[in-house]
């Protein structure tokens, strides 16, 4: 395989790329994989400018430094450089490029702080209610399991303020941040990069159903923090 040059992950030249400003598009998944295989350096500039803002937010999700995760980027970006011609395409492209990043993020982390994740790091994707009991009606009411009067979820959308005004998404990261690290991390890949269930569970080796749980979780726990905002 054609020598690839070590991926940034600030700008490079624009000459590389086309006229400034434009970044060329990340091919079809068949076509990517057999483009890569080649050496094409512009099939690899162009995933490297897709993907890599978000290899770096999950990166950080472990290392906790931007230096540090900058390098876990640039480690993973030369896996799959060495690897593709080893990849046997069981999973898309970009989810297996994921999970050599959050592996390699994983290693960083143990080698940097020598600590074990505790379960609270980890998080059961079954431990404890998603939405408070009391916010369902009881088995003696006429509408068992149905929302209370002042149970039920509050509309989001205010337009006198905007759902994504500068104060709400401060609040949705740190309410991300917050989140057991599974959780964040399928919402993240599923929300964020807009990965399909599929390759989330191939880049984050969960079954389906753990998928669906914590994919839920977090996305309740997302909701419940901007319920408490607009309750303020």
């Amino acid at each position: 395989m054609p020598s690839l040059n070590r991926p940034a992950l600030t700008d490079t030249d624009p000459a590389d790329r086309g006229t400034v400003g434009e970044r060329a598009p990340v091919p079809p998944e068949e076509e990517l994989l057999d483009r890569l295989r080649a050496g094409d350096a512009a099939a690899f500039a162009a995933v490297v400018d897709a993907w890599s803002p978000v290899m770096l937010s999950v990166a950080r999700r472990y290392v906790h430094d931007r230096h540090a995760a900058e390098d876990v980027v640039q480690e993973a970006w030369l896996g799959v450089i060495s690897g593709i011609g080893r990849f046997e395409g069981r999973s898309s492209v970009r989810s297996w490029a994921f999970s050599i990043v959050i592996n390699r993020a994983k290693s960083r982390f143990a080698r940097d702080t020598r600590l074990v994740s505790s379960p609270e790091l980890t998080g059961s994707p079954t431990s404890g209610p998603t939405v408070d009991p009391a916010r369902f009606r009881g088995p003696d009411d006429a509408y068992p399991g149905h929302w209370t009067s002042t149970g039920a979820p509050r509309p989001w959308d205010q337009p006198e303020n905007g759902l994504l005004n500068r104060e709400v998404r401060e609040r949705l990261e740190r309410a991300l941040a917050e989140l057991p690290e599974r959780q964040r991390l399928v919402v993240q890949l599923r929300d964020v990069q807009g990965m399909s269930a599929e390759e989330t569970c191939a880049a984050l080796h969960l079954s389906a159903g753990n998928q669906r749980v914590l994919l839920h979780r977090g996305r309740a726990a997302l909701r419940a923090a901007l319920e408490d905002y607009y309750d303020r």
